[in-house]
């Protein structure tokens, strides 16, 4: 896959991520399709889908929210893939809030089982 062609934010030396979470949600997309889980059509399709949405509800798309329309086109593409139900989308999600709310700022979150 040839990164430059995703339009992503750069510095010039490649993409470049305001938080952890975009890059890992970056890489995931990556892994996913790599491991064939979609192609890169139906990804684009399925980004392209998700921004259009948001912009419907409002987003000014001023490249802040990127990520995280990046991030609702991969849950959306992963659900309608079979991989993961909304309920457990839901649950992760949950948890994830969960632990990041009982963290100590400048501390790792830990997602325990």
């Amino acid at each position: 896959m040839d990164v430059d062609r995703l339009n992503l934010p750069s510095d010039g030396d490649g993409p470049v991520f305001k938080e952890p979470w975009e890059a890992e949600a970056f890489a995931l997309a990556l892994g996913l399709h790599e491991r064939g889980l979609f192609t890169w059509t139906e990804w684009a399709d399925a980004l392209a889908e998700e921004i259009a949405r948001a912009q419907g509800a409002g987003d000014p798309d001023q490249g802040d929210t990127y990520y995280q329309h990046w991030l609702a086109a991969l849950e959306r593409l992963v659900q309608a893939k079979g991989v993961v139900s909304e309920t457990e989308l839901t649950e992760r999600r949950d948890a994830w809030e969960r632990a990041a709310h009982s963290t100590p700022h400048g501390q790792p979150v830990i997602l325990k089982p």
